[in-house]
């Protein structure tokens, strides 16, 4: 086997097989736009590499490899508890379960008094620690008043920074993760990065002052490769803010990490757990310090097994896939190198046109900022709603039997989840309980396609519909929807069948049923709407908007 060798195909011969499989369709829909602005190419090779970059390629893979902060992957898991015994065994039994960094979110259900202080006082000065506070008179704080052993190490993630007299205790930080819970990309959360980065050298006199106590901190999505390269191309950036500072050479900045929450749903909240697995990969690999796997049921209350599990994906991935011990093992990727040069790009640039507009204070009070947020935001959610984007268990491959829960943890309700519209509709097609059935025509192989189509659109509203099984003439038909005692029919056809179903259909429809048909019918449509059809379902439609208008008028038909 050691003598066997392949031979080489340049790209334009891959591409000339390419075009043949893809059967007349252009060439061009193997090319994937991404919310960042980047085209992806279906397939990157060595010589696209080298031409993109040239000489800048050693420089970015030398950036991305010399400013690793901190040597391996360290689990920093949140700690949970409805009352200061229940935190307190909590923080004890995590840190005997491999807990590397105690963080904390200091709202929690019982005071920061003096007693629990001292307590946690005790566990902060001998473990590393990462505190969330809401301002510089939080309750927590209070926590410092009561240690005295000056090389006690942690992180302070607060709005502004916070004036603590330990000198390993790092206070100044660009937290992106709130731009990203309200829609952020990659390039904007980087420059959003940078232009933090920024107005923190200025306010504390210079970058010598910034790189010994800054910090960043991300959320991590579930676009495996997008986010691998955003934590690679913070480095790059990072490296090119010095030199705008003439730092001789850049410090190393700790990267904190946590999985994102705007792709968990309630409802199947156990596909939480396969977001988190891929997030926390994409971590490792992409070079974070820290990393908080959020329990897949955080979003209403953690459970002692869900707080285990989430603790066990770090360990699983630190301890079993050896990645640990490599460097920088996405380096030489093509794609992922080409990646991660496109958004150092687009990410300086934004970043000096946030500078132009007077930094991020400026940028943010102008409104800019949450217009761009909110475009990004749109764009996120029509994609779900359209399911041009995959959300499993959500809009796609929904489980209709699932409940959403109705219990909120308050430290993350104001996140704009994309899944919530899909949650509402859930909600409430439990209170209205509209009785829904699809009219399938003609044999299995006729409708089969477009019936369990129909049936997966209505799944993600939580409808199981029921079926009419094979009808096999018009006069079945009609009699079939004459006794279906049902609020809301679809019919289920090959599309010259429906054509002659539907106007058989509408001549003799009852009253009060809303008929819709599935599929795109553009010659026939403004007739049958104008007889009496509802409407139609249809792949790329926006079927938080169908099933809304839908609900809508089986309640005015109820009523």
């Amino acid at each position: 086997m050691k003598d066997i060798q392949f031979p080489s195909v340049s790209y334009g011969e891959w591409k000339e097989q390419a075009i043949k499989a893809l059967k007349g369709k252009p060439f061009e829909t193997l090319f994937t736009n991404t919310i960042e602005g980047v085209t992806l190419e279906p397939l990157y090779t060595q010589e696209m590499l080298v031409d993109k970059l040239g000489e800048q390629l050693e420089k970015q893979i030398s950036a991305i490899r010399s400013l690793k902060a901190k040597n391996g992957f360290h689990v920093a898991q949140q700690i949970y508890g409805e009352n200061a015994l229940q935190f307190f065994a909590a923080i004890q039994e995590s840190i005997e379960k491999g807990n590397d960094c105690l963080t904390i979110d200091s709202r929690v259900s019982f005071p920061w008094d003096e007693e629990n202080l001292a307590q946690l006082a005790k566990f902060l000065t001998e473990n590393s620690f990462k505190l969330y506070v809401e301002h510089e008179n939080d309750p927590i704080l209070g926590v410092f008043n009561y240690i005295n052993d000056p090389n006690v190490q942690g992180f302070i993630l607060s709005k502004e920074p916070i004036a603590v007299n330990f000198k390993n205790i790092k206070t100044v930080s660009a937290n992106t993760v709130n731009y990203h819970n309200d829609g952020a990309n990659a390039v904007q959360e980087l420059a959003l990065t940078l232009a933090a980065a920024a107005k923190n050298a200025e306010q504390l006199g210079g970058y010598e002052k910034l790189a010994n106590q800054f910090f960043v901190n991300f959320a991590i999505d579930t676009q495996f490769f997008g986010e691998i390269a955003k934590l690679r191309a913070f480095k790059v950036l990072w490296k090119a803010f010095s030199k705008a500072y003439q730092a001789e050479e850049p410090t190393a900045i700790p990267i904190l990490a946590e999985t994102s929450l705007r792709s968990f749903t309630k409802a199947d909240s156990y596909v939480n757990l396969l977001r988190a697995g891929n997030e926390a990969f994409a971590a490792l690999i992409g070079g974070a310090d820290y990393f908080t796997v959020h329990p897949h049921d955080c979003l209403t209350k953690p459970a002692e097994k869900s707080i285990r599990i989430a603790r066990n994906v770090s360990l699983v991935l630190k301890e079993e896939s050896y990645v640990e011990n490599v460097l920088d093992p996405s380096g030489g990727s093509y794609f992922i190198e080409s990646l991660t040069a496109e958004y150092v790009e687009k990410a300086w640039e934004l970043f000096l046109d946030i500078e132009k507009l007077g930094g991020i204070e400026a940028y943010t009070e102008s409104g800019k900022l949450q217009a761009a947020l909110d475009e990004v935001y749109e764009s996120r959610l029509k994609a779900i709603e359209t399911r041009k984007h995959s959300l499993i268990g959500t809009n796609i491959y929904a489980n209709p039997a699932d409940d959403v829960e109705a219990e909120t943890n308050a430290q993350f309700a104001q996140i704009k989840r994309l899944a919530i519209p899909f949650e509402k509709l859930r909600v409430n097609y439990k209170t209205i309980q509209p009785k829904m059935a699809i009219l399938t025509y003609g044999q299995l192989k006729d409708f089969k396609a477009r019936a369990d189509f129909v049936e997966g659109v209505l799944a993600t509203a939580g409808i199981i519909p029921d079926k009419s099984g094979e009808i096999l003439d018009i006069e079945a038909a009609k009699q079939w929807i004459e006794n279906a005692p049902y609020d809301y029919v679809v019919i289920a056809a090959k599309d010259e069948d429906t054509k002659e179903l539907v106007p058989a259909i509408l001549a003799n429809k009852p009253e009060g049923l809303l008929l819709d048909a599935a599929g795109k019918y553009k010659a026939e449509q403004e007739k049958w709407l104008t007889n009496g059809l509802n409407g139609f379902i249809f792949a790329g439609q926006n079927i938080v908007e169908k099933l809304t208008e839908v609900l809508e008028s089986v309640k005015g038909v109820q009523q």
